[in-house]
């Protein structure tokens, strides 16, 4: 009955790690469903060579989360083969019979358990809630979030004098039209640099100012080269005209780049 006892305690151990390491996963960026497919397949010890399983290998956290889950999980599936052996050892038809049906019947809860959405949420919670409190796993994945792979960059260049954005504010310089957008400057105010988050169109770029960029590589360094006069207002002529031919493509796409 120890044996019996055991095992159903070891699968239990294993459903709680895998719903750590999905919450885990999750806190990481992940969505719900990628997070438990993923946690479920390393703790058995199995691998998908797709995309999500390239996103998790590339991720540094992941990683770390993954090599937990396969560890307990090969000691868990060890554990549970070896009692469930032991269960049935030395044991007569008749009670071997009894504690099929033991296990079967425990099984059945255990299974009604781990997916009752009930159960899912108090212990997500909870699992969180610790996660949050004793570990640091918000490392979200910004090459994935920013969607870094498929083009785009996240940027940063000083604005000089010359330069073509500086004495201007970023509603006039409407740089949303070149596929751009400056989500974070950094300026120096009395020998010390402070910055500026999320700027707002009445936000002027001074000389000095050293301007954070999202948008595709190409036409961020297109526009820290840019000079003023003339010769500027033409590249940015040509700079809005290749964002429109990029957006019809989009559209023809369904939207999507």
């Amino acid at each position: 009955m120890i044996a019996l006892i055991s095992f159903l305690v070891t699968v239990v151990f294993s459903i709680i790690v895998v719903r750590i390491g999905t919450v885990a996963l999750r806190m990481t960026g992940l969505s719900r469903e990628v997070a438990a497919f993923q946690a479920q397949s390393a703790f058995c010890g199995v691998g998908f060579t797709t995309s999500e399983s390239e996103a998790l290998v590339s991720h540094p956290v992941r990683r770390r989360i993954l090599r937990i889950l396969m560890l307990f999980g090969s000691a868990g599936l060890t554990s549970a083969v070896a009692t469930l052996i032991l269960t049935f050892v030395g044991q007569s038809a008749r009670e071997a019979g009894v504690r099929c049906g033991l296990i079967a019947i425990g099984l059945a809860i255990l299974y009604l358990f781990a997916y009752s959405r009930w159960a899912d949420r108090i212990m997500s919670r909870i699992i969180e809630k610790l996660l949050r409190r004793y570990t640091r796993l918000g490392a979200y994945d910004y090459e994935q979030l920013f969607g870094l792979s498929k083009g785009f960059a996240i940027s940063e260049f000083k604005v000089h004098k010359e330069n073509w954005l500086a004495g201007r504010s970023l509603r006039e310089l409407e740089l949303n039209r070149e596929g751009i957008l400056i989500i974070g400057l950094y300026r120096r105010v009395n020998n010390e640099e402070r910055y500026i988050g999320a700027p707002q169109g009445d936000t002027v770029i001074k000389e000095g100012d050293t301007v954070i960029c999202y948008g595709h590589e190409e036409a961020i360094i297109a526009l820290s080269h840019r000079a003023k006069g003339k010769e500027g207002e033409r590249e940015r002529l040509k700079a809005v005209e290749k964002e429109q031919r990029l957006e019809k493509i989009r559209q023809m796409q369904g939207g999507f780049d």
